[in-house]
C-alpha cells in the first residue's frame, strides 16, 4: 500500500470517531513565537495560533461544501468569534472528563480502536510485534504522528463521553411511562420502517483536473449506463472511490449498500427523488469529484408503526439533545473563569 493510500486510509477509519483537525488544535497548547493567548478558561490557554488554525480548518471544510475561496474566508471571519467559543466549550469538556476520571477508560478505548484499525488494514501480529505498533510505525512511514492521532482520538473520545453521559444519559433515562406512550401516540411516523434504497456508484475524483471535463466524462459514462451498459462494470473500471483498503469499486462493483432515505444528505434525496429501480441519477457534484448513482432497488415504507421503548426514548433524546447539550455547555461556561483576550472582548463575551 502506497504511503498516500495508507494515510488515507488511516483518515477514513477514524470518520467514525468524528475526528477532525481541530481535536488536534485543542491538544496542542504550546505557544509559537509571537504568539499570544486570546482566551484563558481555568487553568488552560487559547491561543492566536489555535485560533488561526480553527479558522483555516473552516474554510476548508466550507471549500470542501462548494464554497469558493473568497466566499469561504468571508464566512469564517464572521464567524470567528464562534470559533473561539468552540475551541472554549472543547477546553472545558475535557477539563470536565478530567474531573469525571474517564482517563483510564478512555485510554482504553483508544487502544481498542487503534487495534481494531490494524485489523481493518489488515496489519497482523508478526514476531512478537503486536499490530498496534506495526500501524504506529507504518503511520510514520507515511508522515502521520501516532502519537498526535492518539491525542486527537482522546480528545474526541473525551468531549463525546462527556456529553453522553452528563446530558444524553441524564435525557434519555429522564423520560416517564407517560412520556414515552403519548410520544409514540403522536408521531407515529416515526416508528414506521421507513423507506430505504440500494445504491451504486460511480465516482469520478475532480482533484488536479478540470472540473468540466471530469463532468463531461460522467455524463458520457452516464450516457452508456442509460443506453445498456452494464453499471457494475463500468464501476468496476471508471470508480475511483476506495471504501477502504480491502473493498474497491473493482471488487463490489460499484455497490455501496442500502440507505433509509430519510437518513440520506438533501441533495442526495432530492437526486433520487422519483428515480425507480434500475434508474440513474444525473451527475451529483461533491466536495471533491462526481458521482453518479443507480438505484438497484427500492423498499417501501412499513405502514404500522411498531413501539419500542428503546426507539422512542432515542427519538425523544433527538429532539432535545441539540438544546440540552447547549444548556450543558452555557452552564460549564458560566461556572469556569474564562477570561477574553481585549481585541475579541466585544464579540465573544455576549455568546459566552
Amino acid at each position: 500500500m502506497s504511503p498516500k493510500c495508507f494515510a488515507a486510509a488511516i483518515l477514513l477509519a477514524l470518520v467514525g470517531l468524528a475526528f477532525n483537525a481541530r481535536s488536534v488544535g485543542v491538544q496542542e497548547g504550546a505557544m509559537t513565537v509571537n504568539d499570544h493567548v486570546v482566551a484563558q478558561v481555568n487553568d488552560d490557554v487559547i491561543t492566536a495560533s489555535m485560533l488561526k488554525r480553527a479558522t483555516e480548518e473552516r474554510i476548508a471544510a466550507m471549500k470542501q461544501r462548494g464554497m469558493d475561496e473568497r466566499q469561504a474566508a468571508g464566512e469564517a471571519s464572521t464567524r470567528q468569534a464562534q470559533l473561539l467559543v468552540a475551541l472554549i466549550d472543547d477546553r472545558l469538556l475535557l477539563q470536565r472528563g478530567k474531573e469525571l476520571d474517564m482517563t483510564a477508560d478512555i485510554e482504553a478505548e483508544v487502544n481498542r480502536r487503534m487495534l481494531q484499525i490494524a485489523q481493518d488494514l489488515g496489519i497482523k501480529q508478526d514476531q512478537g510485534i503486536n499490530p498496534v505498533e506495526k500501524l504506529h510505525e507504518a503511520m510514520r512511514q507515511s508522515n502521520l504522528d501516532p502519537e498526535e492521532v492518539r491525542r486527537s482520538m482522546r480528545s474526541e473520545m473525551t468531549k463525546q463521553a462527556v456529553l453522553q453521559q452528563e446530558v444524553d444519559r441524564k435525557v434519555y433515562l429522564g423520560f416517564t411511562a407517560t412520556e414515552i406512550r403519548d410520544y409514540f401516540a403522536t408521531h407515529p411516523d416515526k416508528f414506521r420502517k421507513p423507506e430505504s434504497v440500494k445504491l451504486s456508484e460511480i465516482w469520478l475524483s475532480t482533484a488536479g483536473k478540470d472540473d468540466a471535463k471530469v463532468r463531461a466524462r460522467a455524463l458520457e459514462l452516464l450516457a452508456e449506463a442509460r443506453a445498456g451498459a452494464d453499471f457494475g462494470a463500468l464501476a468496476a473500471v471508471y470508480s475511483e472511490r476506495e471504501r477502504d483498503q480491502r473493498r474497491t469499486a473493482a471488487a463490489d462493483r460499484g455497490h455501496v449498500g442500502e440507505f433509509e432515505v430519510p437518513n440520506l444528505r438533501d441533495d442526495l434525496r432530492a437526486a433520487l427523488n422519483n428515480v425507480n429501480a434500475g434508474g440513474f441519477t444525473e451527475p451529483i457534484k461533491t466536495g471533491d469529484g462526481y458521482q453518479i448513482l443507480r438505484v438497484d432497488g427500492r423498499s417501501p415504507a412499513g405502514a404500522t408503526p411498531t413501539f419500542n421503548d428503546d426507539g422512542v426514548r432515542r427519538a425523544m433524546l433527538e429532539e432535545r439533545q441539540v438544546g440540552e447539550r447547549a444548556a450543558y455547555l452555557k452552564k460549564l461556561r458560566n461556572d469556569a473563569f474564562i477570561k477574553i483576550a481585549d481585541p475579541y472582548k466585544a464579540s465573544v463575551e455576549p455568546l459566552l
